[in-house]
């Protein structure tokens, strides 16, 4: 509690707000997933000012036009460290895949970008319904699971953290393992229901232009 209350992070927060506009398939917004990507970190113990700020912000950079990387440097002290690791996190669509961009993560990451990395991974693959995406889309983001982030946990284990963050990292690693197999079991048990899925998809994409209205 001490240590979340030195860290000041309610201009991070608002900086975020941002992401508000930018709504995510299966409903909701960047923001939102922000901010999950934030809590799952706490729930994990990462109480760490630098991860946590830049879990908060992880998506602006590549998001959202409106915020600069000078901007979020500035907010603190902590500034230039999280607009470094957030420029680690960004993809630049229009030089990079998504492929090119996760492996160069794996390669060359940081051990802080590394682990705000694994609590994105974990909301997202929380989000991956298969009402709103189809069998090869389901399938192919498991694979890049298991290609990509998966092999970020053993590096993490293999790495200097203290012991008492690989056990943070281990328990993370569990949770991910977790939901490729459930989700690899969606893939298997639910495709049938074609029809039902895109008929949940349709009225979440309708929803969310009704949430998007002026």
């Amino acid at each position: 509690m001490l240590a979340l209350k030195g860290m000041e992070l309610a201009p991070w927060i608002q900086k975020s707000t941002t992401l508000i506009e930018h709504q995510r398939k299966v409903g909701g917004n960047q923001f939102r997933h922000c901010l999950a990507t934030m809590t799952i970190l706490m729930d994990y113990h990462f109480i760490d000012s630098v991860i946590l700020k830049t879990a908060i912000v992880h998506d602006l950079l590549e998001d959202s036009g409106k915020v600069s990387a000078q901007e979020l440097a500035d907010i603190d002290k902590d500034g230039p460290e999280v607009v470094g690791l957030v420029q680690e996190l960004t993809r630049n669509k229009n030089l990079e895949s998504k492929s090119e961009y996760l492996l160069n993560l794996l390669m060359n990451g940081s051990i802080k970008a590394k682990i705000v990395k694994l609590a994105d991974r974990i909301s997202n693959l929380t989000d991956l319904h298969l009402f709103v995406f189809n069998e090869k889309e389901t399938e192919s983001y498991i694979h890049e699971t298991e290609l990509y982030i998966m092999p970020i946990v053993d590096q993490l284990l293999r790495s200097g953290l203290p012991e008492e963050q690989k056990n943070m990292v281990r328990e993370m690693g569990k949770e991910l393992k977790d939901l490729i197999v459930i989700r690899h079991m969606y893939v298997k048990e639910f495709i049938r229901d074609e029809s039902i899925r895109l008929k949940i998809k349709k009225m979440l994409q309708s929803f969310a232009h009704r949430n998007t209205k002026p």
